[in-house]
């Protein structure tokens, strides 16, 4: 009897197989297993099955905040889809026509071809409206998404080592999406549109020295000249596509790489992933989801109207949109820009030097991500940690950081609220020069009290973590003891809530760690230069600090306050988790019976 084994499978042949022939290709595969031939033929040529198969093992964790990532990347693929549709239609020229279209109040009205292209796209192109809103809507979501997505990671730890470069990568690609969004909705060439390019040009001209001919580079001569549209066009369909796609695929093969970050919880190491691998749950989750979000995108787009460029009419450098604010994205760019004050701008040496608006503009905007990229290198220096992390961390488990972040939002939102002074202005019936002033007192003021309420807030959610582990839930329910004494029963955590609430590390400042500055004859240690700022940053970062409970603080608790355990029990080592240190057996609830600890590290 003849037995077919796939290629690769000699070991499971019997003894009356027949050997196999090495240099006969002529049919080397089973008939029974049904491989699809283009797999079979990449395979034997290039070894895709090993990718594949490393590809469709990757396991990823089950969290909510996950999906924020995957928001981004959706939107992104559905903003590539309707931005090939639009190009098709769009004639991206700053050559002069007579306008006669569909749009009645426009007709005979003198444009350029690229605003009159758009207007074909929104009237006369079927769906051409309803996919140039979903190509809008779909662009805000992206940066929506990425800045969510960038939030998430910063609060919980995700950045730190092995995984800074991949935060720089996100980094670099929030603000590429950020000059992608400027691009393109700079095209059209409407009232709107061409503000915000004048504005553009205004920054540029604030550059020192080198801002007229700056200007005159990137816009073929005089503002508006006719290739700033030309230009800007290829940027946004072809230059900035393609080093975002670049960028996400090299973001998304570092995360397969690294494998996924978890959250705290029982059998969850840095050595493991608990989840789902991606086929066939996964795909099927992120499938389903993808839907979800063109679902939710076409929905908005279809009865949200976004960027009507017919009721801004053409551009005319004479004009100026009332009211007129970029996207949500330049908002803080435009709010400082607002706040600096009119005495910045300085003549020297027969020379201009507009700080008022360069200070908002140039320096702003690359100084917002120059800082947000080498956040992760500055907190491994401050804190000394050069340990591997898989594991996140809650943000209260991390007050400083979290309280950072959080003032940093408060100025965002500061100078969000200072770029629609006039319109708040007018709708308040206040004065904008009060509230000028008021939101200049803000933007220094508001993030020191931020910081040090979100501090407070996370050291105070520490503590009531501990008391939660220590004691337990509250009850409600008082009991009366033989000997005459009243308490509240508590009801004790189960493991896997316990988990969570003591499973982080509790740093020490560096200085506490470094040994006494002068060796054993008396002579003073050599220090780096930097070191006692390093020392200072890391006091600073550490200084309030809440242990997580140790084993022999649970069973003195569990064990109604008998103190001798603590006492006879070993000091623990400075941020050692329950988790970490103990066995099944070594913690005991309020009844002496075992309390299991599932997951051991």
């Amino acid at each position: 009897m003849t037995t077919h084994v796939p290629q690769g499978a000699g070991g499971l042949r019997s003894d009356d197989t027949p050997p196999e022939r090495p240099f006969d290709q002529t049919d080397q595969s089973s008939p029974d297993a049904k491989f699809p031939g283009a797999l079979v033929w990449a395979d034997e040529r290039v070894g895709a099955a090993k990718g594949l198969r490393f590809a469709l093992k990757k396991v990823f964790p089950d969290h909510w905040s996950f999906l924020l990532g995957e928001i981004a990347m959706y939107s992104m693929i559905i903003a590539l889809v309707t931005g090939t549709f639009l190009t098709l239609w769009f004639v991206p020229s700053m050559g002069h026509v007579t306008y006669d279209g569909a749009y009645v109040p426009l007709k005979g009205v003198g444009m350029s071809e690229a605003y009159a292209s758009t207007l074909d796209i929104s009237f006369e192109v079927k769906g051409g409206l309803l996919i140039r809103q979903l190509h809008h809507w779909s662009a805000l979501f992206f940066i929506v998404g990425i800045a969510l997505h960038a939030a998430r990671v910063f609060f919980t730890g995700a950045f730190r080592k092995p995984r800074e470069i991949n935060w720089v990568i996100g980094v670099v690609l929030s603000l590429l999406a950020i000059i992608e969004g400027f691009a393109g909705y700079s095209l059209p060439d409407d009232l709107l549109s061409g503000t915000g390019i004048r504005a553009m040009n205004g920054f540029m001209m604030s550059a020192p020295v080198i801002g007229t001919w700056m200007t005159f580079f990137v816009f073929g001569g005089e503002f508006p000249g006719e290739s700033i549209i030309p230009r800007l066009y290829i940027a946004h369909v072809l230059l900035l596509p393609a080093i975002i796609v670049g960028l996400f695929v090299a973001h998304l093969a570092l995360v397969v790489i690294h494998k996924h970050t978890q959250y705290p919880g029982p059998g969850r190491t840095n050595n493991n992933v608990v989840g789902f691998p991606i086929m066939p749950v996964y795909a099927a989750k992120a499938g389903g989801f993808f839907f979800v979000v063109f679902g939710i995108t076409a929905l908005v787009s279809a009865l949200v109207q976004i960027n009507g460029v017919w009721v801004y009419g053409p551009y005319d450098p004479t004009q100026v949109t009332a009211g007129s604010q970029p996207d949500f994205y330049m908002w803080f760019s435009d709010g400082a820009l607002r706040l600096l004050p009119g005495w910045l701008e300085l003549t020297i040496f027969d020379t201009v030097w507009s700080f008022n608006i360069f200070l908002g503009s140039l320096v702003l905007l690359p100084l917002v991500w120059v800082v947000l990229g080498v956040y992760p290198f500055l907190e491994a220096w401050i804190t000394g940690d050069k340990r591997e992390h898989h594991i996140l961390q809650r943000p209260r488990n991390a007050p400083t950081r979290t309280a950072i972040g959080a003032a940093a939002i408060s100025i965002y939102l500061v100078l969000a609220l200072a770029c629609v002074n006039d319109i708040l202005a007018i709708k308040l019936g206040l004065s904008i020069n009060d509230l000028t002033i008021l939101f200049r007192t803000l933007f220094f003021v508001l993030p020191v009290l931020v910081f040090f309420v979100v501090k407070r807030l996370c050291l105070s959610l520490q503590r009531h973590d501990r008391e939660r582990v220590l004691h337990g839930n509250e009850t409600g329910r008082i009991v009366r003891t033989p000997e005459g004494r009243f308490f509240e029963a508590h009801e004790p955590l189960d493991e896997y809530e316990r988990w969570a609430l003591v499973d982080y590390d509790t740093p020490t400042p560096i200085g506490l760690t470094q040994g006494p500055e002068v060796d054993e004859r008396g002579v003073a240690r050599r220090r780096n230069p930097l070191a006692g700022a390093r020392d200072a940053l890391s006091s600073f970062f550490y200084k309030d600090t809440v242990t997580a409970v140790t084993p022999a603080e649970l069973a003195a608790a569990h064990h109604h306050g008998e103190h001798d355990a603590l006492e006879e029990a070993e000091t623990p080592q400075l941020g050692v988790p329950v988790n970490d240190s103990i066995g099944d057996d070594d913690f005991s609830d309020t009844h002496g019976s075992a309390v299991q600890t599932p997951g051991h590290h």
